[in-house]
């Protein structure tokens, strides 16, 4: 192992992807710096006591006590809900996140479960599995509303790949003044959400989970719908209330829903969302990408540059401070 080494991987994965691929990515990055793979937790101890630069899912508290030298964590998901920000803080030390390296692929699944929809897809598989050669009807999604709930980088990829598709689309952020891709912006607003709601054909939720969007689509939202509508949950579960959902599921409240996440998560094998055929499932599938450590160390490789130069962190979540 290296003395004082410029950027620590911590051994634990994500999705699957090994942290040892994870490291070489940096490296060919970084060939100029110093890259380590801490493949226990005695070497997590030792080396993260001498980086600057340490990225893994989270952190130890008690990692940071003996940490003089460390200046950024670089946590390898979006959300930053599960890392120690306090103590970082307390400690100087700076955090970004992998917001954005999912967007890709989620605009791509949050389209594909529109078109399902649009055309009927899900009832030409069924009709397959059961050998039967039998036409049934489909829709357009041509002149559809579609309402992209948040326009952080995931809605706005979405919102680009909407271009083509003779759409109208509705914008939810909490800024609407700051405008946005889409053909019209409204707020988080109770009243706005409602308005956007009860034009739209396709609802997609792409926004965070927090105090303001908890539940945000529950019994009264979903009444607002169209019968022919379909939500597209994208983001948390949360979001959406679950009992709602299969309520309106269930006597065509609303025409079909498509959950990449839901609540409780997992979903239990024994819940009716299952059962229903107007709702498509997949496990919280839709930001996996083969490109997941290619995006994330051009971040970090970046953020690294960044520190040396005192320029400003990309993705960053907690600016760096002198303590």
């Amino acid at each position: 192992m290296s003395t004082n080494p410029d950027v620590i991987v911590l051994r634990e994965g994500t999705e699957g992807l090994s942290m040892e691929s994870y490291a070489e990515t940096l490296r060919e990055r970084l060939p100029e710096r110093t890259v380590e793979l801490a493949r226990t937790p005695a070497a997590e101890r030792e080396l993260v006591s001498q980086a600057r630069v340490v990225t893994g899912i989270t952190i130890e508290e008690a990692m940071l006590e003996h940490a003089e030298r460390l200046e950024l964590f670089a946590c390898t998901f979006a959300g930053t809900d599960h890392v120690p920000m306090d103590a970082l803080a307390d400690h100087g030390v700076a955090v970004t996140n992998a917001g954005g390296i999912h967007a890709p692929g989620i605009a791509e699944q949050s389209i594909a479960n529109m078109l399902v929809f649009a055309r009927n897809l899900h009832e030409g598989w069924r009709r397959k599995q059961n050998g039967e050669w039998r036409h049934f009807q489909s829709h357009e999604f041509t002149d559809s509303t579609v309402t992209v709930v948040g326009l952080g980088s995931i809605g706005q990829q979405i919102v680009t790949r909407l271009e083509g598709f003779d759409v109208e689309t509705i914008g939810i952020r909490y800024t609407p003044s700051k405008d946005g891709p889409t053909d019209e912006v409204l707020g988080f607003e109770v009243d706005d959400v409602h308005e956007a709601f009860s034009r739209s054909d396709y609802v997609v939720l792409a926004c965070p989970l927090n105090d303001t969007t908890h539940g945000l689509v529950g019994e009264a939202e979903l009444a607002t719908l169209p019968p022919n509508a379909v939500v597209v949950n994208a983001a948390r579960g949360g979001l959406v209330d679950t009992d709602a959902l299969v309520s309106a599921l269930q006597f065509n409240g609303i025409r079909g829903a498509a959950l990449d996440v839901t609540d409780p998560e997992p979903l239990p094998g024994d819940h009716p969302l299952w059962d229903l055929e107007n709702c498509l499932i997949t496990p919280h599938t839709g930001g996996h990408t083969p490109k997941h450590w290619d995006r994330l160390a051009d971040i970090v490789a970046h953020n690294v540059r960044a520190l040396e130069a005192g320029d400003a962190l990309e993705n960053a979540v907690l600016e760096p401070t002198s303590g």
